[in-house]
């Protein structure tokens, strides 16, 4: 009987919510299957891969439907897949190296700094809710990252980044989508983060510096189900952002923005089946800040 009412309430519920859900559900999984293929490759291979069906994906749909734009900027559009890429490669080198919910939350911080670059460079104005939900944040921050008498770790600055280059990149998107159709300014991250990861594993062969090993690694031909993963991480990760896609298509933004902090839950409990460790209480109380400062600026876009 439980079952059933639930289904029944999902059946309920706004359309863009349901996308979001999906969108957010298969994000952790595509998390997982990164996880899972950094133990038989680097993480600069598992953003190639990663990016490699999403340039198929945009090509195909652009020889369906040639794009039509004025273009203009292309400085800022290899800006907005250089950040993209770099803030990948953070995200999935914290995968790697520490719990899926952790590396997830960090990722999560994106919407507060779009917020605050909004504000600094698109001179957009924040309410005193915004300018609170931007404090919460970084409370929340400091919560998970708990930095010691040294600082932060290596895996908080990238996490940090890996919000930080999100934002930036979101940021960027909103002045681009003036001149470009939307395919193109996708393409520009997916281009590059198929072409950056080839010259980087050329650099790597005659360069290496231990600080820079998120962003270094030798290609390695994926044998066995390790071709599951980086297949089923490129075909999620798609997926995951044309149902994202769909989902601000059909409701508000703000609405779809709270939602996608679903994402958070999802990726604790697949880790959890990965072997991750619960987050500690003050853990917790950080991601919590976080997911409630996002929502904060969900709601007043």
């Amino acid at each position: 009987m439980g079952i059933m009412a639930l289904m029944k309430r999902i059946k309920q519920l706004n359309s863009g919510v349901k996308y979001m859900l999906l969108a957010s559900f298969m994000f952790a999984i595509m998390g997982a299957f990164a996880k899972l293929a950094s133990e038989h490759m680097s993480s600069l291979e598992v953003v190639f891969f990663r990016n490699v069906f999403g340039v198929l994906l945009i090509f195909y749909a652009v020889y369906k439907k040639p794009m039509i734009h004025q273009g203009g900027k292309l400085l800022l559009l290899f800006f907005r897949g250089a950040m993209g890429f770099l803030a990948l490669l953070a995200y999935f080198y914290n995968i790697a190296h520490i719990p899926l919910g952790d590396a997830v939350t960090f990722s999560k911080t994106a919407p507060i700094f779009t917020a605050l670059f909004a504000w600094l460079f698109l001179s957009e104005k924040l309410s005193p809710k915004a300018w609170l939900a931007v404090f919460v944040g970084f409370l929340g921050i400091l919560l998970i990252t708990q930095p010691s008498a040294v600082g932060f770790t290596k895996y908080d600055i990238l996490g940090i980044f890996s919000g930080i280059g999100a934002a930036l990149a979101y940021t960027s998107v909103r002045e681009l989508r003036k001149y470009y159709d939307t395919r193109a300014i996708v393409l520009s991250f997916t281009l590059i983060g198929t072409i950056g990861p080839v010259i980087l594993f050329v650099l790597s062969k005659y360069f290496y510096m231990s600080e820079l090993d998120f962003m270094l690694g030798e290609f390695v031909m994926p044998k066995g189900v390790v071709w599951l993963y980086v297949i089923g991480l490129g075909v999620l990760g798609t997926f995951s952002q044309y149902f994202m896609t769909k989902a601000y298509g059909e409701t508000k933004a703000g609405i779809v923005g709270a939602v996608s902090y679903t994402n958070i839950v999802f990726a604790i409990l697949v880790g959890l089946l990965l072997g991750d460790a619960l987050p500690n209480l003050i853990t917790t109380c950080g991601i919590i800040l976080i997911v409630f400062a996002g929502i904060m600026v969900a709601r007043e876009k």
